[in-house]
């Protein structure tokens, strides 16, 4: 049995930022092993339902590290592996192909899957998800020739998707369950801001409402909906959540609740093997509660910040939770968590391009939203979100 010093299960965006934090805190060659389901060495993840998927990015411009990065510091990828599961006492990985590969140090970073539609027509073709490259490539191929389209879902990635098709000239149409968009994270009037952006720029609404059937034959033509409506389409596109790839440590011994359950140091309850990115559950220590991330920035930094552990520098992960999307020619960024806020403060028109919104808990900043902002604003939001200073709508930056 092959034994590697680290080893990370999972070729995403954590696998390649925590290559490249290990080369620059003094990996030796032959030390890392990456296994990979992918075929592709990792990559940024943004750029798929963005601006991969508009045609703008090319695929060698989002690969995180290059090629030669990998071979110049003997790091080992094993790409298209599938883990049949982790052997926490041997400290053994055993993949599917029957082989086994031991290890010193494991990082789970096994990421998340796209939950799939489950009605009659969901296996026709032209319907799709997005999460990997080649997830991206189709999609991208097929709105090359599509006409019309249907987005399922009212989150961030049918909002990114939906613009992309709509940028292309094909009319689509967004499904979701709630009656605005975005529900869970947008205040009303955000919610009313981008639906009335996007239907001027050709996107139709169908809300309180889902697809109870897709149409062929062969492929999709159209989608049935609960309440009778017919959109006829050249594809539908779903992004209906993922769910954490937890199934390969069924019998390690490993807490698992929502992702991988670990501490604020992002280690798990068997030692030496620690998760990071869209599959751990971790402790947030700003906020005093677990919760599973699933954005860039968080991937990218509890690879960096894993990195140093596996190093030696055992610090606790304190960090403001962050995101940011592209939508049509907006671009805006969200620090912190609005859950349980019992104050919302706006800043400039919401009527236009550049507002903010503050939401508060208890005299402190939980969360913050900023589109088009001055500096001080965005400068602001996750200094005062970590420092836990007392604010008021009066104290907070930016004009009311």
């Amino acid at each position: 049995m092959d034994t590697s010093k680290y080893l990370i299960l999972g070729g995403g965006m954590v696998a390649g930022y925590a290559a490249k934090q290990l080369v620059e805190t003094g990996l030796k060659p032959r030390e890392l092993t990456i296994v990979s389901g992918d075929s592709s060495n990792p990559y940024e993840r943004p750029p798929l339902s963005k601006g991969f998927l508009a045609g703008k990015d090319t695929e060698t411009s989002i690969f995180i590290n290059p090629d030669d990065f990998y071979r110049a510091h003997d790091i080992e990828i094993r790409l298209n592996c599938v883990v049949g599961n982790v052997d926490s006492a041997r400290k053994s990985v055993r993949l599917q192909s029957g082989e086994e590969i031991g290890f010193e140090k494991l990082v789970v970073a096994t990421g998340a899957r796209v939950r799939t539609l489950d009605i009659p027509g969901s296996d026709l073709r032209d319907v799709y998800y997005l999460r990997t490259l080649e997830d991206s490539k189709r999609i991208r191929q097929k709105a090359e020739d599509a006409k019309r389209a249907v987005v399922i879902g009212g989150g961030f990635i049918a909002m990114e998707v939906t613009s992309v098709l709509a940028q292309k000239g094909i009319e689509t149409t967004m499904v979701l369950p709630d009656d605005r968009i975005w529900k869970r994270f947008f205040t009303a009037p955000m919610s009313r801001f981008f639906e009335e952006y996007y239907t001027a720029r050709g996107v139709r609404f169908a809300k309180n409402n889902k697809v109870v059937k897709l149409n062929g034959p062969g492929a999709v033509k159209a989608a049935v909906l609960q309440d009778g409506q017919i959109a006829p389409c050249d594809m539908v596109v779903a992004g209906i959540g993922v769910k954490p790839v937890t199934e390969l440590l069924a019998e390690s011994g490993i807490d698992v609740a929502d992702g991988v359950v670990v501490n604020e140091y992002l280690e798990t309850s068997q030692s030496d093997i620690y998760a990071a990115g869209d599959v751990a559950s971790y402790y947030d220590v700003l906020f005093d509660k677990h919760r599973r991330a699933e954005h860039w920035d968080n991937a990218v930094s509890q690879a960096q910040h894993c990195a140093r552990i596996l190093s030696g520098e055992r610090t606790p992960f304190i960090h403001v939770p962050y995101f940011f999307s592209d939508v049509f020619d907006l671009s805006y960024e969200f620090w912190g968590d609005s859950s349980g806020a019992d104050e919302v403060v706006e800043r400039g028109d919401l009527s236009s391009r550049s507002f903010s919104v503050w939401w508060l808990r208890q005299g402190k900043l939980a969360a913050a939203f900023t589109m088009n902002r001055p500096d001080e604003e965005r400068e602001a939001a996750p200094q005062l979100i970590e420092s836990r200073e007392p604010v008021s709508a009066g104290t907070l930056p930016g004009k009311q």
